[in-house]
């Protein structure tokens, strides 16, 4: 795994300065793919300007209490993915990483009451030794879980200790948001599952996309604070 990752073959989801900058810190292996997040010391100097270089993101990771999902991360090369919380404790001020209506990763400010949960979807389930269900997340994280649970629902956990909170079922009515293809970055209504592909209703118009695209955020209103 290389160490340096170059701007111009930077994902296209990333909204950084390609021309004035070669290099940009490529972060470190995590549950989320490169496209689905950011390194954790582009964001505060970048995105934030809590600091001007790297060299101050470093003494900042060290000195104060920056967290991810609740837990303290000191690595700037750490991936903050789709949908993890990022608070700096020294201002009070929380963050989630969402994308806008082009599918660009985005930071968005949110209210103290919301850092404690985050949206996981189920992409798959695993029966381990003893008849126990283990779910497997959107973000590499498994969780024991004995209720009713299916592949493409979501589940609301409360952070850092991970407590499932709700279950929200991908079906008709539930409001759904894409991450990926054409229309990532799109909040609407679920009407239709076709197989592997469903039909939400966005503005009066109904579209149609991959099923796998869809993430369930609440039903008639999102759970989590979305960019207008």
């Amino acid at each position: 795994m290389k160490n340096h990752l170059k701007t111009l073959p930077a994902p296209k989801t990333w909204i950084i300065d390609r021309k004035s900058k070669r290099f940009i810190t490529r972060p470190h292996p995590s549950g989320h793919p490169l496209s689905m997040g950011l390194p954790l010391g582009v964001i505060l100097r970048d995105k934030l300007q809590v600091a001007s270089t790297m060299a101050e993101v470093k003494k900042i990771l060290i000195n104060q209490e920056i967290l991810v999902d609740g837990k303290r991360r000191k690595d700037h090369r750490y991936q903050v993915g789709l949908f993890d919380v990022l608070t700096i404790t020294s201002t009070h001020h929380h963050y989630r990483l969402l994308l806008d209506h082009k599918g660009r990763i985005i930071i968005t400010e949110i209210p103290a009451a919301e850092s404690t949960i985050k949206p996981g979807k189920i992409i798959g389930k695993t029966i381990l030794p003893g008849g126990k269900i283990q779910l497997n997340l959107h973000d590499g994280k498994n969780i024991l879980f004995s209720k009713e649970a299916a592949v493409g629902d979501t589940i609301v956990l409360q952070v850092p200790d991970l407590k499932v909170q709700e279950v929200l079922p991908l079906k008709p009515g539930a409001l759904v948001f894409f991450t990926e293809g054409k229309h990532s970055g799109d909040l609407g209504q679920l009407k239709e599952i076709k197989g592997i592909q469903v039909v939400y209703s966005q503005a009066g118009k109904d579209i149609e996309t991959t099923k796998k695209y869809a993430f369930v955020l609440g039903n008639k209103k999102a759970i989590i604070t979305l960019p207008e």
